[in-house]
């Protein structure tokens, strides 16, 4: 099929950046990767993708990344000798709202 028609959009230097950078680790161009997804669009009779408000507010996301970045080590955490020792430095940590 020829390719006669052109299509003008305009969209912000760094998203286009990371777009290309994406898509030719795939081994496409931007170009391409933009026909790829009209032609899907017209596969299925709409947008590729579902389109949906996130699942989890900004807090838990925040709370969710926390959690993973413990888990991959680039967040630390507190370690505690006893619970006495966790208590206290809740209350102390309490004391730090007050002033």
């Amino acid at each position: 099929m020829l390719k006669t028609a052109n299509l003008h959009m305009r969209i912000d230097p760094e998203t286009k950046k990371g777009a290309e950078q994406l898509y030719s680790s795939f081994g496409i161009s931007l170009s391409d990767a933009v026909l790829i997804f009209l032609r899907q669009s017209l596969m299925v009779g709409g947008l590729p993708f579902e389109m949906r408000q996130p699942l989890y507010n900004a807090e838990t996301e925040a709370a969710i990344a926390e959690a993973r970045g413990i888990m991959d080590g680039s967040v630390q955490t507190k370690t505690f000798s006893s619970l006495a020792d966790f208590y206290k430095d809740l209350d102390s940590e309490g004391d730090d709202d007050e002033a």
